[in-house]
């Protein structure tokens, strides 16, 4: 595997797509017994069948949540932190058997400091007819490959390191 790519290693209008990976039942029923949320359209089949998508649908935070995890290897990045979603759209259910890959595009790229900077990934969840199924920002926080010493320092030598003999 190669290493995560930097802040520097970045450029605006670069995309990656992700690996694939299939809506299952058992991550709709798993999602909702971690988060609670049992609402009907999600797990009752008789439910979601008189309802307008007349099947089940796995919830749209499941869905961001692949987002932020087939994403994070597509690129692979040096990522320091996490800091924003914006804009989010649910523009599609996302259907049992339904199969999604992300495709993420460096929007924008601000320096932070020293040691990182701020960027700003599009990420779009796709189905498996190319549909656009959810689709907004992700902000995170990318280390840098080489940390700039603060300009006070740059011309500070280092004192010469005693050593004793015992």
């Amino acid at each position: 595997m190669d290493s995560p790519l930097c802040y520097d290693d970045l450029s605006v209008g670069q995309t990656w797509t992700s690996p694939r990976r299939t809506v299952t039942e058992a991550d709709v029923i798993n999602f909702a017994t971690m988060t609670g949320d049992f609402n009907p359209l999600h797990v009752d089949y008789h439910y979601a069948a008189n309802s307008h998508y007349r099947q089940p649908v796995a919830h749209g935070l499941l869905g961001l949540s692949w987002v932020a995890g087939l994403g994070s290897y597509s690129p692979s990045v040096n990522t320091i932190a996490f800091t924003a979603v914006r804009n989010w759209e649910f523009t599609r259910p996302l259907y049992f058997g339904d199969t999604v890959y992300v495709v993420t595009t460096c929007l924008r790229k601000t320096p932070s400091g020293r040691r990182a900077g701020k960027v700003v990934w599009e990420r779009k969840l796709f189905n498996q007819d190319n549909q656009v199924v959810q689709h907004g920002e992700f902000e995170t926080l990318v280390s840098v490959k080489e940390v700039v010493p603060p300009p006070h320092l740059s011309n500070v030598k280092s004192p010469a390191r005693a050593t004793s003999i015992e």
